[in-house]
C-alpha cells in the first residue's frame, strides 16, 4: 500500500466554488469510476496561501498512474472543469504531488488506512 499526498493552492475569492466542485464532482468521479481511495481532506493556510490537501491510498504505483490517467481523460470531468472555469475563473494554482512510502519503522508500514485503528 502506498499513499499519495496532493496539495492544491486555492483562492479565497472562489474557494467555496472549488470545494463544491471537488466534493460534488471530482471526488464522485474519482471514487466511482477510477477506484480512488480518498483517505482524508484538509484545508490549510501556508503563509498567505490557502491550500486544499488530500491523501489518497493506492495498492501500488501502477494503479495510481493508471487511475490518474483515466481520470484526467474523463469527458465529464473535462466539461465540469471547462464550465466552472468559465463561471468562477482559475480555481487551482500550483499543485504539489508527493508519493509517500513508509519507512521500515513507521507504525503504518504494511497497513492500509482503513485497517489501521
Amino acid at each position: 500500500m502506498i499513499q499519495q499526498l496532493r496539495v492544491y493552492e486555492i483562492f479565497e475569492h472562489n474557494k467555496a466554488a472549488f470545494h463544491t466542485r471537488f466534493r460534488d464532482h471530482a471526488a464522485r468521479i474519482m471514487r466511482s469510476r477510477y477506484g480512488f481511495q480518498i483517505v482524508a481532506m484538509w484545508e490549510t493556510k501556508f503563509g498567505d496561501r490557502t491550500e486544499f490537501v488530500y491523501l489518497l491510498e493506492w495498492p501500488d504505483e501502477a494503479a495510481k498512474t493508471a487511475a490518474w490517467s483515466a481520470f484526467m481523460a474523463d469527458a465529464e470531468w473535462s466539461e465540469i472543469k471547462r464550465v466552472t472555469h468559465a463561471e468562477h475563473g482559475l480555481m487551482v494554482g500550483e499543485i504539489e504531488d508527493r508519493l509517500l512510502v513508509p519507512v521500515d519503522y513507521s507504525p503504518a508500514k504494511g497497513l492500509g488506512s482503513l485497517q489501521a485503528s
